[in-house]
Parts: structure tokens; sequence; C-alpha cells
């Protein structure tokens, strides 16, 4: 997140403008600032994302958000971002790094426990493939009495990975990151019509540069609209399940 100077975000990259939000950095921190607070946790992942945006897309979006949402809710603390996931249906392209499905579930499960002088916690997801250790780890945490949420941003069925929705956030937040030259498009068929064939090659076996979508048209403006949006149910989800005020 960013500080009034307009700084660079937490994990070291710019900051569109407009976009500069405030709110508590659980890392930056001491203890005795952090009080009962929500505390939001961005997910996210390191995998390949198409020819032309960065390995740390996921994990970028997903920060940004959560430092959103402090803007947007009081009391909340943003934690250091969870850069790696369960990507191994990416494994097929350089540079993807996974710790899998069941590596990902402990290691939330534990994040969570560890939270318990906290209010609540949310997990900010960026990341599909960490949806079945992100809803394992939640039904637990569940069952042992404790207050977590899961949020994820929506998007089209037919443009999954690295088409024009994650291309137009990327834009706005980091759009030295984005080589449009390179982009074009990949399999556009609804995620659904793909998935067996995801779980039977990865997605090198539907797409040979790695995307899931359509980057045409992107733009720094929809992904302006497209930020603002996802802030604002993630914000609305948080005082629903949390028990947050306005």
């Amino acid at each position: 997140m960013t500080g009034a100077d307009g700084g660079p975000a937490p994990d070291g990259s710019p900051v569109a403008d407009g976009d500069r939000e405030s709110g508590a950095e659980l890392g930056r921190a001491r203890w005795p600032e952090v009080g009962e607070s929500v505390l939001a946790v961005p997910l996210g992942a390191t995998e390949q994302h198409g020819p032309h945006l960065p390995l740390d897309t996921d994990t970028a979006i997903a920060a940004d958000l959560a430092r959103r949402l402090a803007a947007r809710v009081p009391d909340v603390v943003v934690a250091p971002a969870v850069p790696y996931g369960a990507s191994g249906e990416h494994a097929g392209f350089p540079g993807t790094l996974s710790i899998g499905t069941r590596a990902l579930e402990h290691l939330l499960v534990e994040l969570g426990r560890s939270a318990d002088r906290f209010r609540g916690v949310v997990f900010v997801n960026g990341h599909g493939g960490n949806t079945e250790a992100l809803q394992a780890a939640v039904r637990l945490l569940h069952g042992e009495g404790r207050r977590v949420l899961a949020w994820a941003p929506s998007g089209p069925a037919d443009d999954s990975h690295a088409g024009r929705t994650e291309t137009s956030a990327m834009l706005r937040l980091r759009p030295d990151d984005v080589h449009l030259d390179v982009a074009v498009a990949g399999v556009t068929a609804p995620l659904p019509e793909l998935l067996d064939a995801l779980r039977g090659g990865g997605v090198g076996a539907v797409s040979s540069n790695g995307v899931l979508g359509d980057p045409a048209n992107a733009s720094a403006e929809e992904g302006r609209q497209l930020l603002e949006t996802w802030a604002d149910d993630l914000a609305s989800a948080v005082r629903a399940r949390l028990g947050h005020g306005s």
C-alpha cells in the first residue's frame, strides 16, 4: 500500500495515480499498533500469465484489493501477500512455481490459527487454482470456531487467465510490466468446457501461449473500473460476514 507521500506498494511495485489507497500494513506495524483488527491476507501465485503479463499478476491484484479493502473498512490490517499457490496446471511453462493444494491448505490453516488475536481473517484470493485448498482450509477453521472468510474477484467464464480482465487490471496497476506488443488470444472457450483437458494435461494442453481468453481491447480505464467494483464487493462481504461496520 502507499503512504501519504505516494510511495510504492508493499511488494515494491508502482501504483497507478488514483489507485493510492491508505490502510495499515501488518509487516510495517509494531505489535501495540495492531489491536483487534480484521486481517486481510492476499493470496496469489507465481505462474505464467501468457507472453505479455508478469508472473506475479495474481499476487499483485490480490494485494491491491486488500489495500483497497483497508481504505474502505475501518481496522483492517493487510498482511504480507502469499506469493505461492497451487499452480500445477501451469507447470509446463517456465517461471511457474507451485507448492500444491495440500501444502497450501496446511499453510492457510496454520495462518488462520495463528491469527486468533485478530477479530477475523479474510483471505483475498487472486488465483483460481487456490480455490480447493482455500475452501478446505476455511471449512476446517470454521469448524474450530474461527471467524474466517474466503473471497475472490469474479470474471467471465471465457476470460479466466491472462485475458482482457487481468490485462486491464495490470494496465491500471503496473502498465510498464504489460507487453501489449506480444499480447495475443489463447483459447476462448468457457472454463467449464476446458476442465477435463486442464486436469489431464494442464493449461499447455489447451493453450500453447498460456492464455485462456483474449487480451484484445484491454485498457487501464477498464482496469480501474474492475478494481473499484471488486473492492466494493470485497468490502461488502467483509462487513456482512465479519460484522464490520462502515
